[in-house]
């Protein structure tokens, strides 16, 4: 079974996110993980919009990457610049793997349009991890 660390900054939304999609694609195939080089909380908004599409992460938790430095992943999957730029020495053999996705967290307007962007947001991660499940762990 591969094991899998999405990584952001915060581990807040995008990652929070994009762990709930790869488990949900995966499904058995993977150990998925995601975490933050700093924690943040997960975000209501990642909660509700993905309670949208019929998936629960609202008993995720927002993790440090330290919390997993003794797993060796197969894959490393950073979705923001900010922690691809400053992830710490990750002692691993992990494949590295970069997409830059906007940060729905700093939307501004009014709470409908915020909400949009979480979910076009949402509908980027889908499609990638979709892509990455079916590319990598068929």
């Amino acid at each position: 079974m591969k094991k899998i660390l999405v990584l952001c900054t915060g581990n807040s939304c995008r990652s929070q996110i994009a762990e709930g999609y790869l488990k949900h694609f995966a499904g058995n195939k993977a150990e998925v993980y995601s975490a933050g080089i700093e924690t943040h909380g997960v975000n209501p908004k990642a909660i509700a919009v993905m309670s949208e599409d019929g998936i629960d992460i609202s008993n995720h938790t927002s993790n440090n990457i330290d919390e997993y430095k003794d797993i060796d992943f197969d894959y490393v999957i950073t979705v923001c610049d900010n922690a691809k730029e400053n992830c710490p020495y990750f002692p691993s053999q992990a494949e590295k793997i970069h997409y830059n996705f906007p940060d729905p967290a700093k939307a501004q307007g009014t709470p409908e349009e915020v909400m949009d962007e979480f979910r076009k947001v949402r509908g980027m991660i889908k499609d990638y991890t979709n892509n990455f499940v079916k590319e990598n762990l068929s």
